[in-house]
This record gives C-alpha cells, structure tokens and sequence, in this order.
C-alpha cells in the first residue's frame, strides 16, 4: 500500500518511551508530524529529534503534535529521550508493522550494501486524519523548519 496526500493516515496502537500506549486516533482535531527515523542515538537521528525538541514550543503554539517512531524498544527510546531531553512522544514499532503500513521500511544502502531499514521519512497529518504532506529522505538538521513553514500555509488555507 503507497500512502497518497488526501489519504486517511492509517491507525495503530503502540507503547511510546514510558511504556503509555498511543493511538494515531487520540490526536483527531490536531496537526500531527509523524516522524519515522532509523535509530536511537544515531548522528543523524539526534540531530533531528534535537531540532524538532527545540522548535516544540513553536509547534506547540501551532496545535500540532509531534510522534517519533522507530523499531526500538521502549527502554531505548527511555534512554534516548531522557539523554536529549526530549519533550514529545517516541513510539516503538519492534514488530514494524506500522512501519511497512507506511511505507518507511525498505531497501537502503550504506558503504555500497544494500540491507532493509527505516526510511528518514515524515507524515503530516491534519485535524482530520488525513495526510497532508509526505516527506521523503528528510534531512534532520532542516526538517522541523521546513513542516513549521508547511504548518503555516497549510493554516493559512494556502
């Protein structure tokens, strides 16, 4: 199944770092950035996940909620959002059954080996449920500037 703009942002049900289930649905009547990254405490999803911690307050001020999600376990997320301070929610996919519904487990390739893994890619959802923009191949040191501006226009009805 490829996820298309104007598409219902599928469901799910998952444990976040405290061990708290989540479900997508809990956060109907709001602006969702659903963020998929490959590893906790990795270079590049630190960088991210440090970004977007340090614009929370100005995704706060815009109604929208920001939902990491990976393949590790609850305890790692624990470790990594308490090392980071991070103030959003990180939820873990082990079985990645959500991941492979949204089309972020894949082909990826590192050093000239091809093996499967978490796609850098994001969601935005609006209050509605539905996907508003797909971000592909995400480049973290940009990513919560670029879905604060896209919050805007997509606020302004633009």
């Amino acid at each position: 199944m490829t996820l298309k703009i104007n598409d219902l942002a599928p469901d799910f049900v998952l444990p976040d770092q405290e061990g708290k289930t989540h479900r997508l649905s809990d956060y109907k009547g709001k602006w969702v950035l659903l963020y998929f990254y490959p590893k906790d405490n990795t270079p590049g999803c630190t960088t991210e996940a440090c970004t977007l911690r340090d614009a929370f307050e100005e995704f706060g001020r815009k109604h929208a909620v920001v939902l990491g999600m990976s393949a590790d376990s609850v305890a790692k997320h624990e470790g990594f959002a308490k090392k980071h301070k991070l103030p959003f929610t990180l939820l873990s996919d082990e079985t990645k059954e959500v991941l492979k519904t949204y089309g972020v487990w894949g082909k990826k390739k590192f050093l000239g080996k091809e093996y499967m893994g978490i796609l850098r890619n994001s969601y935005l959802i609006n209050p509605e449920g539905k996907i508003a923009k797909i971000y592909e191949g995400v480049k973290p040191a940009k990513h919560a500037e670029e879905v604060l501006v896209d919050l805007i226009k997509f606020q302004k009805g633009k």
